[in-house]
């Protein structure tokens, strides 16, 4: 698939083809595992394209071109795992450089941000971003780039990624945008004026939860080789057959992503009318403060759901301990329904007063839902409810 088809053809059809060509020798479909870690060079220096694994192979090139394509980019970089991603970009700061976060993050990136990247002279602040223009007063002269997730991690807000996009650009920030959540079947980021867009590719990309791995896209050439310059440096890259179960994987996004989408909006509405449920946060309910913003900048509201449950901890615990079909397990995006505790959890690095800020409270569940049929996971939540009180 040449560059122009990719701008022009479906999502479905672009994350079937774009970077998958037949092996031109054997005429393979599905081109081979390219698990060699070095290249044949027909002079000194003078090679096709590929010299040493890391700093090039064929397989994570396939995958890399069909992200970026899926994503409206010209560049995808990947990543042995999404954390490296975040450590990547950051490392391209300067020391004494400041970034913005918005301060319902991913808990390990929180984490990063916190523990690691201000040893290495770079310093963080945490916005409250519910209205972008919050972000107005936080910048400084040395502030050189701006962090989104958007929903966030785990509260589900939306946040308004053009208008945040235009100030960044006024300071002379770039921004940065963790799209994990909608996938690119449901945001682009970079569409709405992100310079550099960021998944976890362990989450929706790959689907099958067998793959750690993570990936930047971008448009700027000069970020691009940034990024790849980082990426040979510091070499957290992705094996070969990671690439190619996360391009496998990647085939089926879009009719994954419409029943995800499609489970989600049916179990968030069975959760606002049981009696056992406080809050239900899903930004494709009209109840959710920013539904009409979600409308406005994604294509579909994710198969994310977080919900907070009454009682203590000692009913989620008892209610996680009686599923059946949904499992207590960190991580997201999989082909099966998985549940956990921010608080506890995947969020644990985050203050306890920070996580009260935040409302990560001990009752609150994140719930990554499955494309299981959606009847069975009703009922499995129900007969779970039911006996936790």
């Amino acid at each position: 698939m040449s560059p122009s088809d990719s701008q022009t053809t479906g999502f479905g059809t672009r994350a079937i083809h774009a970077g998958q060509n037949p092996d031109p020798i054997t005429g393979a479909v599905i081109p081979p595992v390219s698990l060699s870690t070095t290249f044949k060079q027909s002079a000194a220096g003078v090679h096709t394209g590929y010299e040493y694994s890391r700093s090039g192979n064929p397989t994570r090139e396939n995958f890399e071109t069909a992200v970026a394509a899926l994503e409206g980019g010209k560049y995808g970089v990947a990543f042995a795992s999404g954390s490296s991603v975040t450590a990547t970009i950051i490392n391209t700061l300067h020391s004494g450089g400041h970034l913005i976060s918005v301060n319902d993050v991913y808990g390990g990136t929180y984490r990063y941000f916190t523990k690691v990247a201000v040893h290495n002279g770079v310093d963080a602040t945490f916005v409250n971003l519910s209205n972008a223009a919050n972000i107005k007063d936080k910048f400084k002269p040395n502030t050189k780039l701006v962090w989104l997730e958007s929903p966030t991690n785990p509260t589900l807000r939306i946040i308004d990624i053009r208008a945040v996009a235009e100030y960044a650009h006024q300071n002379g920030a770039i921004l940065v945008v963790d799209n994990t959540f909608m996938s690119p079947y449901f945001q682009n980021p970079l569409a709405l004026g992100a310079d550099i867009v960021v998944h976890s590719v362990t989450k929706y990309i790959n689907g099958h939860s067998d793959v750690v791995m993570g990936v930047a896209v971008t448009n700027d050439k000069a970020l691009y080789e940034k990024l790849t310059f980082m990426q040979n440096s510091m070499g957290a890259v992705p094996s070969a057959f990671d690439s190619f179960l996360a391009r496998r994987g990647l085939m089926t996004l879009e009719i994954r992503m419409q029943r995800h989408e499609q489970n989600a909006k049916a179990i968030a509405e069975f959760l606002q009318k049981n009696e056992h449920v406080e809050e239900v946060i899903y930004p494709g309910l009209p109840s959710h403060p920013e539904h009409e913003l979600a409308k406005r900048q994604q294509r579909g509201f994710g198969g994310m759901i977080s919900f907070r449950v009454k009682g203590t901890l000692d009913n989620v615990n008892k209610m996680l301990g009686n599923l059946q079909h949904i499992t207590l397990a960190e991580s997201l995006g999989g082909v099966e329904s998985l549940v956990e505790v921010p608080a506890v959890m995947t969020h644990a690095a985050v203050s306890a007063e920070d996580r009260a800020a935040l409302g990560i409270t001990d009752t609150l569940v994140r719930f990554s839902v499955g494309i299981e049929n959606v009847e069975d996971l009703v009922q499995d939540l129900q007969q779970a409810l039911d006996k936790a009180y």
